[in-house]
């Protein structure tokens, strides 16, 4: 069920949406009964029920709870004169603000947490009296007074806030109406004026901060704040509103400006131009299904319209980005300097997915429970359901995990090639190994910092990739770990001059650049921060690839970014800092055992020296690391240094895992393996202190200042041991071109040519003429069949044409927007691709 955000929007009021929302408003005597069963579910979603909470697998979270509160209530009892809680001071912190409603929030909870080890906290009325006094007295004091809110994070004061007093008061419904019946109303006033990215106190969707998870978030609160009222026209507005992070981006009729959301391939984007699955796209994932969990049978809405919708975003959003049970880095933005890990990101996934299958049907419900299975039974890490929001989760984990009826199974196939070519990046699984590529374009930004998170992100977007290996604990190889330890510059795949840079608290003394004065007024939240600090994006258009069943071909330019070009235009104050990027033209060629990489055009316009790092890879300082390979002129290979390099093969035998590279044509590269300790600090401030220890592999190859501009191609063999190595010397793998305006290989195993062009004009290879910059991939398959996959990487050309030499072929089938016909000399294929936003299209002939 996909509808676009154009469709979804002109057709709220048609008979078509009204199915999800009903057309007439209740009467009071429903909304107070829908409004009553609304909030009745959300204490079900954050308690439990007496029959979750009965199961012993719920134990570990329940006396977590208590837990919480107890210590909640002890700091209060320690508060000093003018505090809530001993030691957090309020006043001038809005973060500080936030955490109080929070803790209020859980010792909430626990009084609605029916539980054995809650016995002398559930229905404690004197408990809950307490946590509704404490509401009071932040709002006499911190909260009421909107002339002296609003500071810090816009985050905390329209979506945190609101949401820890929406849902305590929530739970506390009963005791609020017996003992402060004008509270609800009193902070639902406040909590509408604090909605200052809004409309007169409500949600605005032209505005760039309701968008996304954030919307899903600011509209949920009104859902509940809604129900607190019995307000029919609340709710009903908020879910319309909430109903439009539904519908799938349509790029060319943007609604109200907004880029953020899912897009037809599966990409998802927050914040205009961050790839953000991993994080936001989470966010908004869990926050719809909790909302269509408190829905149920409330009369408000047919929330079940809707879960044909959120089970496709996790089969072609999530799924490919997940490898046993890890989620992984391309789609994080910030947050990959966190120190949660990439399995924490899928248990959040797998709570929301365990819950989606309870209102889904048929063969999604299957498939839904499947993937629980799978990925619970491929992590690397076990996952602990008792970091689940609710208790009915983890039961109904537990239900799946125990039936003998439910296989296991993913929701990728075995062999998988996705072009996410909305947010710039490209995922390669094959059975044994994952290969994940971070792009960046015009469209999509290079990286993203804020509030001091990821603080040396300058080549994240610039071609970095991961290759993650089966088996491996993948917290030994990437993760916060990771970036800590590997330097900016050197990330795998990246290309990048030699140079100090510094990190905007170095630079600026504090988490921003601040310069109200400037016409770009730059503030701590302005868009031009955006721009130019926190997701700056890249300058260039080509950033893009095409499919072919489960083989892949992606294409990129190098730039430099925004704020670069801006500040040499004069549009940037003075002591605005912007750093200039190297030069580089690539392709990556994804196949069944190996991903073949080209560069061409390697070097910088400013004469400055420069690195192409190959791989990077991170070990535990106990881990037995080995490296051996072979030099061109076929003497062995072992260990570091730098040397004309046929093969070379990383092993770490005490994970189990190797990686081979094959050097088709690349000039002599550097090995470096290094003991690397630094504080995980220095990735993000508000990490622990924490020093860690990696053992650090790296391949690079360096050029000179002055050189001449440089070409690179090898492959990436993962899982590759010695032999298969010394096998590349015959074959099957070969470089076509590798220029500026073409990169081409061949696998004749495969039977498969690929070629990507980027400039204008006829491009010749291996019996293909391409017109114009494209991604082609062609498989020629015995028994005469022939299958072309095209795609436009820059996402602005009408019409793609690809000559195939030869005798004329006939068309068995194709996409829409094909034509083929047969000209002197080959055939003639003509793709449609206006306006397809990078999407693949197919041709299977026969001659």
């Amino acid at each position: 069920m996909e509808i676009t955000r154009r469709r979804l929007l002109s057709a709220l009021s048609a008979a078509g949406l009204l199915t999800v929302i009903p057309t007439r408003p209740a009467s009071a005597a429903a909304t107070a009964a829908g409004s009553a069963r609304l909030l009745a579910n959300t204490v079900a979603v954050f308690a439990g029920t007496a029959e979750s909470n009965a199961r012993p697998e719920t134990a570990a979270k329940l006396a977590a709870i208590d837990k919480a509160a107890r210590a909640n209530l002890q700091s209060m009892d320690a508060a000093g004169v003018g505090e809530l809680f001993a030691g957090l001071a309020l006043g001038t912190n809005e973060a500080n603000l936030n955490t109080a409603f929070r803790r209020l929030y859980e010792i909430a909870l626990a009084t609605r947490t029916l539980g054995a080890a809650l016995s002398d906290l559930y229905e404690n009325t004197a408990v809950q009296r307490r946590v509704i006094d404490g509401l009071v007295w932040l709002h006499e004091r911190y909260y009421g007074d909107q002339s002296k809110g609003y500071y810090g994070n816009w985050f905390h004061w329209e979506i945190g806030i609101s949401q820890h007093v929406s849902k305590t008061l929530a739970l506390l419904s009963d005791q609020v109406q017996a003992y402060r019946p004008d509270l609800v109303r009193t902070y639902v006033a406040s909590m509408d004026a604090y909605l200052r990215n809004g409309i007169d106190g409500d949600v605005n969707l032209d505005s760039r901060f309701h968008t996304g998870a954030n919307l899903a978030d600011i509209t949920t609160n009104r859902i509940l704040q809604g129900a607190l009222l019995a307000d029919d026209a609340r709710i009903r507005k908020a879910l319309t509103d909430q109903l439009t992070v539904f519908a799938t981006i349509d790029p060319y009729h943007l609604d109200h400006g907004v880029t953020d959301g899912y897009y037809a391939d599966g990409s998802f984007i927050q914040h205009s131009s961050v790839a953000y699955t991993g994080s936001y796209g989470k966010g908004l994932l869990i926050r719809v299904v909790q909302t269509l969990k408190i829905l149920d049978g409330t009369g408000f809405a047919h929330g079940e319209e809707l879960v044909p919708t959120v089970y496709g975003w996790v089969k072609n959003g999530f799924a490919p980005l997940i490898f046993e049970g890890w989620m992984m880095e391309i789609v994080k933005g910030r947050a990959v300097s966190r120190t949660d890990t990439g399995y924490t990101d899928v248990a959040a996934v797998v709570e929301a997915v365990t819950d989606l299958s309870s209102l889904a049907s048929g063969a999604d419900a299957t498939a839904l429970k499947s993937y629980v299975k799978h990925i619970r039974s491929t992590s690397r890490t076990a996952l602990d359901p008792a970091g689940f929001v609710s208790p009915v989760s983890i039961v109904r984990y537990a239900d799946i995990t125990d039936d003998a009826t439910v296989p296991p199974g993913d929701l990728n196939p075995a062999s998988r090639s996705v072009a996410f070519n909305a947010m710039d990046k490209t995922v390669h699984r094959r059975p044994g190994y994952a290969f994940a590529l971070a792009r960046s374009s015009e469209r999509i930004s290079k990286y993203e910092y804020m509030s001091g998170e990821n603080l040396m992100p300058w080549f994240q977007g610039d071609g970095a990739y991961y290759l993650y290996l089966s088996g491996q604990d993948q917290t030994q190889a990437y993760g916060v770990d990771y970036f800590t330890t590997v330097s900016a510059p050197g990330l795998a795949g990246v290309t990048a001059p030699v140079e100090q840079r510094r990190t905007i608290p170095e630079l600026y003394g504090k988490p921003y650049y601040d310069n109200p004065g400037h016409p770009l007024n730059f503030t701590s939240s302005s868009a031009s921060q955006n721009t130019y600090v926190y997701f700056p994006r890249g300058t260039n258009r080509h950033s893009g690839g095409a499919v072919l069943g489960a083989y892949g071909a992606a294409g990129w330019v190098q730039s430099d970014d925004v704020p670069y070009r801006d500040k040499g235009a004069g549009l940037l104050p003075d002591d605005f800092v912007v750093y200039r990027n190297a030069t580089a033209t690539k392709s990556w060629f994804l196949l069944d055992d190996e991903i073949v990489v080209l560069a061409a055009d390697v070097g910088d316009s400013a004469g400055r020296a420069v690195t192409t790092t190959v791989d990077a890879r991170t070990a535990a300082p106990g881990d037995q690391v080995t490296v051996t390979g072979s030099l061109r002129d076929g003497r062995p290979w072992r260990g570091t240094g730098t040397g004309d390099l046929q093969w070379l093969r990383y092993a770490n035998d005490t994970q189990g895992t190797a990686v081979g590279y094959v050097f088709l044509d690349t000039p002599q590269a550097r090995v470096a393996l290094d003991t690397v300790t630094r504080s995980r600090r220095v990735v993000r401030t508000s990490n622990p202190d924490t020093a860690v220890t990696r053992g650090v592999f790296g391949i690079t190859v360096d050029q000179a200042s002055g050189a001449e501009p440089a070409a690179l191609a090898y492959a990436l063999v993962p899982n590759a041991d010695e032999a298969r190595l010394r096998s590349y010397a015959d074959g099957p793998l070969k470089v076509l071109a590798n220029t500026a305006r073409l990169q081409a290989v061949a696998h004749t195993g495969l039977g498969l040519t690929a070629a990507n062009t980027f400039t204008s004009g006829r491009h010749e290879a291996a019996g293909m003429r391409i017109d114009g910059p494209a991604s082609v991939l062609v498989q020629r398959e015995r028994g005469a069949l022939t299958t072309v996959a095209v795609s436009d990487p820059t996402m602005d050309r009408d019409t793609v044409t690809v000559l195939l030499r030869g005798r004329p072929l006939r068309e068995v089938a194709s996409d829409d927007g094909v034509r083929v016909s047969p000209v002197p000399g080959g055939t003639r294929l003509e793709f449609d691709t206006r306006q397809a936003y990078g999407r693949s299209f197919m041709a299977t002939l026969r001659g």
